[in-house]
Protein backbone atom coordinates (compact mmCIF):
# COMPACT_ATOMS: atom_id res chain seq x y z
CA UNK A 1 0.00 0.00 0.00
CA UNK A 2 0.97 3.13 -1.06
CA UNK A 3 2.76 5.36 2.22
CA UNK A 4 0.23 8.78 2.54
CA UNK A 5 1.10 12.30 1.05
CA UNK A 6 2.10 14.37 4.20
CA UNK A 7 3.18 17.48 1.99
CA UNK A 8 0.43 18.48 0.00
CA UNK A 9 0.91 19.64 -3.97
CA UNK A 10 -0.05 23.14 -2.89
CA UNK A 11 2.26 23.32 -0.11
CA UNK A 12 5.16 21.89 -2.26
CA UNK A 13 4.31 25.01 -5.24
CA UNK A 14 4.07 27.15 -2.68
CA UNK A 15 7.84 26.01 -1.38
CA UNK A 16 9.03 26.18 -5.27
CA UNK A 17 7.83 29.75 -5.75
CA UNK A 18 10.05 31.13 -2.64
CA UNK A 19 12.67 29.22 -4.39
CA UNK A 20 11.90 30.45 -7.50
CA UNK A 21 12.17 33.86 -6.29
CA UNK A 22 15.64 33.08 -4.31
CA UNK A 23 16.97 31.11 -7.90
CA UNK A 24 15.44 32.20 -10.59
CA UNK A 25 13.65 29.37 -13.12
CA UNK A 26 17.47 28.39 -14.50
CA UNK A 27 19.15 28.22 -11.51
CA UNK A 28 16.28 26.05 -9.57
CA UNK A 29 17.39 22.77 -8.73
CA UNK A 30 14.74 20.10 -7.24
CA UNK A 31 17.12 20.18 -4.09
CA UNK A 32 16.52 23.54 -3.88
CA UNK A 33 12.89 23.07 -3.71
CA UNK A 34 12.91 20.49 -1.52
CA UNK A 35 14.93 21.82 0.89
CA UNK A 36 12.32 24.56 0.88
CA UNK A 37 9.34 22.12 1.18
CA UNK A 38 11.32 19.52 3.68
CA UNK A 39 11.31 16.44 1.60
CA UNK A 40 13.65 14.95 -0.83
CA UNK A 41 14.21 15.55 -4.88
CA UNK A 42 13.26 11.77 -4.79
CA UNK A 43 10.08 12.50 -3.56
CA UNK A 44 9.65 15.76 -5.95
CA UNK A 45 10.31 13.15 -8.98
CA UNK A 46 7.87 10.90 -7.78
CA UNK A 47 5.19 13.74 -8.06
CA UNK A 48 5.83 15.81 -10.40
CA UNK A 49 8.09 13.84 -12.86
CA UNK A 50 11.08 15.96 -13.24
CA UNK A 51 11.75 19.90 -12.93
CA UNK A 52 10.05 21.05 -15.94
CA UNK A 53 7.22 19.16 -14.57
CA UNK A 54 7.52 20.96 -11.15
CA UNK A 55 7.75 24.49 -12.96
CA UNK A 56 4.44 23.77 -15.39
CA UNK A 57 2.45 22.59 -12.00
CA UNK A 58 3.84 26.05 -10.26
CA UNK A 59 2.79 28.01 -13.90
CA UNK A 60 -0.59 26.09 -14.07
CA UNK A 61 -1.02 27.21 -10.19
CA UNK A 62 -0.34 30.62 -10.65
CA UNK A 63 -3.83 30.85 -12.83
CA UNK A 64 -5.68 30.17 -10.80
CA UNK A 65 -3.75 31.80 -7.68
CA UNK A 66 -4.14 35.34 -9.52
CA UNK A 67 -8.32 34.12 -9.51
CA UNK A 68 -7.81 33.63 -5.71
CA UNK A 69 -6.04 36.74 -4.71
CA UNK A 70 -9.20 38.31 -6.30
CA UNK A 71 -11.77 36.74 -4.61
CA UNK A 72 -10.31 37.29 -0.96
CA UNK A 73 -10.09 41.09 -2.08
CA UNK A 74 -13.59 40.63 -2.98
CA UNK A 75 -14.74 39.40 0.54
CA UNK A 76 -12.80 42.29 2.51
CA UNK A 77 -14.50 45.64 0.33
CA UNK A 78 -17.61 46.26 -0.27
CA UNK A 79 -16.03 48.82 -2.53
CA UNK A 80 -14.71 47.11 -6.19
CA UNK A 81 -12.24 49.88 -6.35
CA UNK A 82 -10.66 48.76 -2.93
CA UNK A 83 -11.02 45.51 -3.79
CA UNK A 84 -9.05 46.25 -6.95
CA UNK A 85 -6.25 48.12 -5.10
CA UNK A 86 -5.80 45.53 -2.83
CA UNK A 87 -5.64 42.50 -4.82
CA UNK A 88 -2.84 44.64 -7.22
CA UNK A 89 -1.36 45.03 -4.06
CA UNK A 90 -1.02 42.21 -2.69
CA UNK A 91 0.14 40.36 -6.50
CA UNK A 92 2.85 42.50 -6.22
CA UNK A 93 4.00 42.31 -2.76
CA UNK A 94 5.10 38.76 -3.30
CA UNK A 95 8.35 40.51 -5.02
CA UNK A 96 10.01 41.53 -1.86
CA UNK A 97 13.00 42.66 -3.60
CA UNK A 98 14.21 43.57 -6.72
CA UNK A 99 16.53 40.42 -6.98
CA UNK A 100 13.34 38.51 -6.67
CA UNK A 101 11.14 40.08 -9.34
CA UNK A 102 14.40 39.49 -11.83
CA UNK A 103 13.97 35.81 -11.22
CA UNK A 104 10.20 36.44 -11.35
CA UNK A 105 10.95 38.36 -14.96
CA UNK A 106 13.03 35.56 -15.59
CA UNK A 107 10.13 33.20 -15.78
CA UNK A 108 8.31 35.53 -17.83
CA UNK A 109 11.27 35.08 -20.71
CA UNK A 110 10.56 31.02 -19.87
CA UNK A 111 6.77 31.88 -20.56
CA UNK A 112 7.52 33.62 -23.73
CA UNK A 113 9.82 31.16 -25.39
CA UNK A 114 8.24 27.77 -24.32
CA UNK A 115 5.00 26.39 -26.19
CA UNK A 116 3.94 25.10 -22.94
CA UNK A 117 4.76 27.65 -20.23
CA UNK A 118 3.28 30.08 -22.85
CA UNK A 119 -0.23 28.52 -22.72
CA UNK A 120 -0.47 29.22 -18.90
CA UNK A 121 0.56 32.77 -18.78
CA UNK A 122 -1.89 34.00 -21.66
CA UNK A 123 -3.79 31.99 -19.26
CA UNK A 124 -3.04 33.84 -16.38
CA UNK A 125 -3.06 37.31 -18.36
CA UNK A 126 -6.41 36.82 -19.51
CA UNK A 127 -7.72 35.86 -16.07
CA UNK A 128 -6.27 39.01 -14.59
CA UNK A 129 -7.54 41.28 -17.20
CA UNK A 130 -11.23 39.67 -16.33
CA UNK A 131 -10.95 40.28 -12.87
CA UNK A 132 -9.90 43.74 -12.93
CA UNK A 133 -12.58 44.16 -15.45
CA UNK A 134 -15.32 42.98 -13.52
CA UNK A 135 -13.95 45.01 -10.20
CA UNK A 136 -14.72 48.26 -13.03
CA UNK A 137 -17.94 46.86 -14.61
CA UNK A 138 -19.11 46.88 -10.96
CA UNK A 139 -18.02 50.10 -9.67
CA UNK A 140 -19.38 51.91 -12.89
CA UNK A 141 -22.97 50.69 -11.81
CA UNK A 142 -22.28 50.99 -8.07
CA UNK A 143 -21.28 54.76 -8.53
CA UNK A 144 -17.86 53.89 -8.00
CA UNK A 145 -16.98 55.29 -11.16
CA UNK A 146 -18.35 58.01 -13.81
CA UNK A 147 -20.82 56.76 -16.07
CA UNK A 148 -18.43 57.31 -18.80
CA UNK A 149 -15.40 55.40 -18.18
CA UNK A 150 -15.39 52.63 -20.12
CA UNK A 151 -14.40 49.25 -17.81
CA UNK A 152 -13.15 47.30 -20.77
CA UNK A 153 -10.40 49.86 -22.16
CA UNK A 154 -10.09 50.85 -18.69
CA UNK A 155 -9.05 47.64 -17.43
CA UNK A 156 -6.28 46.82 -19.96
CA UNK A 157 -4.59 50.48 -18.72
CA UNK A 158 -4.78 49.03 -15.36
CA UNK A 159 -2.94 46.33 -15.91
CA UNK A 160 -0.54 47.63 -18.07
CA UNK A 161 -0.03 50.02 -15.39
CA UNK A 162 0.62 47.19 -13.04
CA UNK A 163 2.87 45.41 -15.15
CA UNK A 164 5.22 48.78 -16.22
CA UNK A 165 5.06 49.54 -12.04
CA UNK A 166 7.05 45.95 -11.39
CA UNK A 167 9.48 46.36 -13.95
CA UNK A 168 10.20 49.68 -13.01
CA UNK A 169 10.61 49.37 -9.37
CA UNK A 170 12.55 45.73 -10.48
CA UNK A 171 15.05 48.12 -12.41
CA UNK A 172 15.44 50.97 -9.79
CA UNK A 173 14.83 48.87 -6.48
CA UNK A 174 13.51 52.74 -5.79
CA UNK A 175 10.71 53.26 -3.20
CA UNK A 176 8.23 50.83 -1.49
CA UNK A 177 6.45 49.25 -4.68
CA UNK A 178 3.34 48.47 -3.33
CA UNK A 179 2.54 51.77 -2.30
CA UNK A 180 4.14 53.32 -4.99
CA UNK A 181 1.76 51.09 -6.98
CA UNK A 182 -1.17 52.35 -5.28
CA UNK A 183 -0.23 55.45 -6.27
CA UNK A 184 -0.24 54.87 -9.25
CA UNK A 185 -3.15 53.63 -9.56
CA UNK A 186 -4.79 56.37 -7.22
CA UNK A 187 -3.08 58.46 -10.75
CA UNK A 188 -4.85 56.03 -13.39
CA UNK A 189 -8.31 56.02 -11.82
CA UNK A 190 -8.89 59.79 -10.12
CA UNK A 191 -10.37 61.41 -13.32
CA UNK A 192 -12.34 58.54 -13.67
CA UNK A 193 -13.89 58.64 -10.05
CA UNK A 194 -16.45 61.11 -8.35
CA UNK A 195 -15.33 64.31 -7.78
CA UNK A 196 -15.82 63.59 -4.03
CA UNK A 197 -14.04 60.43 -3.64
CA UNK A 198 -10.69 60.17 -2.02
CA UNK A 199 -7.85 58.44 -2.48
CA UNK A 200 -7.97 54.51 -1.52
CA UNK A 201 -4.76 53.48 0.58
CA UNK A 202 -6.26 49.82 1.45
CA UNK A 203 -2.67 48.93 2.35
CA UNK A 204 -1.70 45.46 2.40
CA UNK A 205 -3.38 42.44 3.59
CA UNK A 206 -2.26 40.69 6.97
CA UNK A 207 -2.23 37.56 4.97
CA UNK A 208 -0.73 37.75 1.71
CA UNK A 209 -0.45 34.50 -0.29
CA UNK A 210 3.27 34.67 0.02
CA UNK A 211 3.98 31.98 -2.99
CA UNK A 212 3.28 33.63 -6.53
CA UNK A 213 6.60 34.87 -6.71
CA UNK A 214 5.65 34.40 -11.25
CA UNK A 215 5.43 37.62 -13.04
CA UNK A 216 1.82 38.13 -13.34
CA UNK A 217 1.15 39.50 -16.88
Amino acid sequence: MARPRTTSDEAILRAAGRAIGAHGPSGLTLAAVAAEAGLSPAALVQRFGSKRGLLLAFAERSTSGTGEVFRRARGRHASPVAALYEALTELASTMRTPEEAANGLAFLQLDLTDPEFREHAVTQARRMREEITGLLAEAASGGGLKGDADPVRLARTVQVAYNGALILWALTGEGDLARDLRADLDHLLRPHRPDHTDTLDTGTPDDPDDSPRRFTP
